[in-house]
């Protein structure tokens, strides 16, 4: 079976004529796994607005707090696309950024700008553990659709049993981002509400994406014998 895209692709061997230290610096140069999922610019872009949120907030208000939140999406946006980077996960943090601070300016309350994160944490948890009652775990499905492998895996049980039970992490991952914060929201903790936005949210995503990663890897090298064997 081929690798997934989800991990950095090995680089292609040196031409014969290049120094034999090019392939080791090709290999310096794959991309970390934090890179693959937006990069310390994508932690620095995602985490900035809640900080700059909860501190406007605590010295001009509400109101100070949501229009900040929102200069600081703006200004997030204007510098990628000043130096010509991708846009899209700017652009996304953007739209989540303002819909946070709309419900925060709806509720009255400082706090109303992380339901939105707390209400998409139980949503996740819901469809990932919704996919593996159904029997088509979601990392199965994503993973085997990035690779272009047809739906034979899920007759493989040792593919399907670790599609499933990482599928079945990412509810607890979800689920416990969702309760942690929840409780927070209902304690009425602003500044702790940004502290678990922002512990949970890249550290445990990246965390979560190499124990992913590494378990599936795993179990797909193991049976790629077989598979060819069979074949």
């Amino acid at each position: 079976m081929s690798e997934s895209p989800w991990v950095a692709a090995t680089p292609p061997a040196a031409d014969s004529s290049e120094p034999a230290a090019a392939p080791a610096r090709a290999r310096l140069r794959q991309p970390l796994l934090i890179e693959q999922i937006g990069g310390w610019r994508g932690l620095f872009d995602s985490g900035l607005p809640v900080v700059v949120f909860v501190a406007a907030n605590a010295i001009g208000g509400l109101g100070a707090g949501v229009w900040s939140a929102i200069g600081c999406g703006v200004v997030l946006l204007t510098l990628r696309l000043l130096r010509r980077q991708s846009v899209q996960q700017a652009a996304s943090g953007f739209l989540g950024v303002a819909l946070a601070a709309y419900i925060a300016s709806r509720t009255g309350q400082a706090k109303g700008f992380f339901l939105l994160g707390i209400w998409a944490s139980f949503g996740y948890a819901a469809v990932f553990l919704a996919s593996v009652l159904v029997r088509w775990p979601l990392v199965g499905v994503v993973w085997e659709y990035v690779d272009g492998v047809s739906g034979r895996w899920r007759k493989e049980p040792p593919l399907f049993r670790v599609y499933s039970w990482t599928t079945l992490m990412w509810v607890a991952v979800f689920l416990s981002r969702g309760v942690v914060q929840r409780l927070l929201y209902d304690e009425n903790r602003t500044g702790w509400l940004a502290v678990a936005r922002l512990a949970m949210g890249y550290p445990v995503t990246v965390g979560a994406l190499a124990l992913t990663i590494l378990a599936v890897r795993r179990v797909r090298h193991r049976i790629a014998p077989l598979a060819a064997e069979a074949g």
